[in-house]
């Protein structure tokens, strides 16, 4: 079936997260099912509790009641589901952050639950974490805001759980801080109406079958990450109705295997991006503009039918970024043409 998309008329201006793609996996889709792999927890609904980490296992005598994230990509997971983050590690304020540094996602529910910012992240600071007197603090394994060298001081501190948001999406990832911090029931009720929502964008959209969509996070002239078919941007896209384009490793410039993106060299990127669309994320207007005009790229399928779409908050997914995604598709998102 031949068709094309008729160019956006407005698409939200987003830049490149400061917590760099080369650095941090995706989190997040819908649709996702529990995976009960790095996380798991024993006698649930009732404390204390162990649970099953990264590192090993945590017991936890209390539902914590003072959490401090050092983990900045998974603030928006444990907002949603209405954790007491009483501090989480920021950026630089900018197009993806707000004054505070908070990713402007969620930053809206951190202002109205007092959430404090903690310290830049790169910038370790212990002494602030001993300050807010937490209960339970957060970690990730990896990624621009991981302090696993720290991790030692940390744990002396508070139960201290690691987890690894590079394999899995964020209903994985909101699930297992659901059950960590007793707030498993809110977990499930924010999947239940996301998947739910996603459902019904999906049905509105009717996209013909076989529509087939490439992911990119576009850097001209260097390399340049595309999204697997495993990783959580292309479960989000493939729940609205598109076929995503699983990437050839052949092209791949990082040496860690990923299941989210292969980091794609530039003169590899118009081999590998072969989707009839192609959507760009922590992309704007001007990102896709320069993506369309990219001479190397002039072959390509959505360049030749201008079927190119940057989404706004869509570098780190979590519920509130989806849900901006889903906002985009059902009031923006052009549609095709007949």
């Amino acid at each position: 079936m031949r068709f094309n998309l008729r160019t956006i008329t407005s698409a939200a201006a987003a830049a490149a997260l400061t917590l760099s793609l080369g650095a941090c996996a995706a989190d997040g889709a819908a649709t996702s099912q529990p995976s009960g792999s790095e996380l798991s927890v024993t006698e649930q609904g009732q404390w204390p509790r162990t649970v099953t980490d990264e590192k090993g296992s945590v017991t936890i005598e209390k539902q914590p009641q003072r959490i401090v994230n050092t983990a900045m990509s998974t603030t928006g997971s444990l907002l949603a589901i209405d954790a007491p983050v009483v501090a989480t590690t920021i950026t630089t304020p900018g197009p993806e952050a707000d004054s505070n540094g908070f990713f402007t996602q969620w930053a809206k529910a951190a202002i109205e639950t007092k959430v404090q910012p903690l310290y830049k992240v790169g910038n370790f600071d212990l002494e602030a974490v001993i300050a807010q007197k937490p209960d339970l603090i957060v970690v990730s394994t990896s990624g621009g805001d991981s302090v696993m060298d720290h991790y030692e001081q940390l744990k002396t501190i508070a139960p201290t759980i690691v987890v690894d948001y590079s394999n899995k999406d964020w209903p994985e990832l909101t699930r297992q801080l659901g059950e960590t911090t007793g707030h498993e029931a809110e977990a499930e009720k924010v999947i239940a109406e996301f998947d739910a929502r996603a459902a019904s964008v999906k049905e509105k959209l009717a996209i013909p079958a076989g529509t087939t969509a490439s992911i990119v996070s576009y850097n001209k002239g260097s390399a340049s990450p595309v999204g697997k078919t495993t990783g959580p941007h292309s479960r989000l896209i493939s729940a609205l109705g598109f076929d995503v384009v699983e990437p050839p490793e052949e092209y791949n410039t990082n040496p860690q295997k990923r299941d989210d993106f292969v980091f794609t060299s530039y003169e590899g990127l118009a081999k590998s991006a072969t989707g009839q669309v192609t959507f760009l994320i922590a992309a704007n207007d001007d990102t896709a503009k320069s993506y369309l005009a990219d001479g190397t790229l002039a072959n390509l399928p959505s360049v030749k039918s201008k079927n190119v779409f940057p989404l706004a908050n869509s570098f780190r997914l979590d519920y509130y970024s989806s849900s901006q995604i889903l906002d985009y598709f059902e009031h923006e998102f052009p549609g095709l043409a007949k």
